[in-house]
This record gives C-alpha cells, sequence and structure tokens, in this order.
C-alpha cells in the first residue's frame, strides 16, 4: 500500500524560454481536492482547479492524472543537488510507497475512500519541462534514467488529499509496465512488439506503436533486399 503524499495543482505562469505560459508550476493545496474524468479533448485536467495550457499534448480522460514518486524525485534530489518539493515535475499526486515505474498498463488504484485510478502510460519530457526545470540535456538526462512517472484516467471520481492510502486493487496479467513502454517509446525501440495487444494503453500510443513497427519492417524490408543484416533499432 502507498500514500498520497501532496495534491498539487498548476496555474498558468509564465517560463524562461518558453513563448506563452505553462501549468508545470504545480504548488500542494490542503484538504481534499475533487478528481473527476474530464473527457476525452486534450486541454482538460482530472484534478479540479488545475489549470493546463497546453491544450494539445496535456488532458483528456488518458491523462487526467499525473503521479511522480517521492522516491524517484529523491533520486533526482540527490543527483542535482537541488531542492526539488512534491510538484516540481509538474506532477498532480506526489505519492510514497508506490514503484510507478513497475505499475501496470491498466493496474487500478483505490485513492481514499472513493476515489479509483487507473495506471494508462508514462509521461514523455518535452521542451517545457527541459525549460521549467533550466538543467543541461535534461530530456535527455530524464529518458536515460527511464522513471518517468505516471499518467491515470479516473473509473469512479473521488476527492483525493495528502495522507490518502493508494491500494493496487487490480493489477493485469500481462506485465507490460510504464517502464518498458516509456523505455520503447523512447531509447529501446526493439521492446514495441511488447505494447501490441496491451488493451488499456491509449489509442494514441497504440496508434505510435503500429506506426513504429510499420517502419521497422518496412526498414527490414529494404536491408534484406541489399543483402544486409536488419538493424536492431530501424525504428527510432
Amino acid at each position: 500500500m502507498g500514500v498520497v503524499r501532496s495534491v498539487n495543482l498548476g496555474t498558468a505562469r509564465a517560463v524562461n524560454g518558453l513563448t506563452g505560459r505553462t501549468g508545470i508550476d504545480k504548488r500542494p493545496v490542503t484538504g481534499p481536492v475533487r478528481v473527476r474524468a474530464p473527457g476525452p479533448a486534450k486541454g482538460h485536467s482530472g484534478v479540479v482547479g488545475d489549470e493546463i495550457v497546453s491544450t494539445l499534448h496535456h488532458g483528456g480522460n488518458d491523462q487526467a492524472v499525473y503521479a511522480y514518486a517521492t522516491e524517484d524525485l529523491a533520486g533526482w534530489r540527490a543527483e542535482l543537488g537541488r531542492d526539488l518539493p512534491p510538484g516540481t515535475f509538474g506532477e498532480n499526486l506526489t505519492t510514497d510507497g508506490l514503484d510507478l515505474t513497475g505499475a501496470v498498463i491498466g493496474e487500478q488504484w483505490a485513492v481514499g475512500e472513493r476515489l479509483v485510478l487507473q495506471v494508462t502510460s508514462p509521461r514523455i519530457p518535452c521542451a517545457t519541462f527541459a525549460a521549467w526545470l533550466d538543467l543541461p540535456k535534461w530530456i535527455r538526462r530524464f529518458t536515460e534514467r527511464a522513471a518517468p512517472g505516471a499518467y491515470l484516467r479516473v473509473i469512479h471520481p473521488g476527492p483525493a488529499q495528502a495522507g490518502d492510502p493508494v491500494v493496487i486493487t487490480h493489477r493485469p496479467a500481462h506485465g507490460v509496465t510504464i517502464g518498458t513502454v516509456f523505455r520503447a517509446l523512447t531509447l529501446e525501440p526493439d521492446l514495441l512488439p511488447l505494447l501490441t495487444g496491451v488493451p488499456d494503453l491509449p489509442d494514441g500510443k497504440r496508434d505510435a506503436v503500429a506506426r513504429r513497427l510499420a517502419a521497422q519492417r518496412v526498414a527490414a524490408r529494404r536491408l534484406a533486399a541489399r543483402g544486409q543484416p536488419p538493424a536492431a533499432n530501424a525504428a527510432r
């Protein structure tokens, strides 16, 4: 069993190096916060009061809530030598006692008394994240660490607050984890076949997997026609 260390909300503001504003700067709040499915369209958070600016890439049912583990923040804190309070990575929930990298796609969490969340996909680092932290080669460093945190769907709405227990109530047998999906979509495309047939992976991720696998097959056929061995990372 894990626990919610903090619930974090963001308000849009300007960040050096970016054009426009961002809601990545999330801060812990006290008391219960309502969490519900925001709908299929991007641009809406599942956490009431959390502002999303990047309406093309964030929010919607498959990214209703973003969670990051205190343990992973502690690792970065030690490596970077700087304070990383809850919410620094733009997460809505900072958790204690949960292995988010090892969370299985589709597993369900009971949070507090009523809220039920479902693990959907890893966070892929972007330019906004890099500009916010203002660290050299941050996207590469975050990608190589492969501890991306987890996006979650809302299966049953309810409140969330610091101190709520988090209980994993269901874990699919396929065993494909947040870490596996992240590595397959970034630096280890040879893992892509493991992602086929994972029912709770978001449609956008399944489409990306299908496109990359098709590209791998095309590249392999071209190499075979030239009498060359297939490249392991043809889809990169």
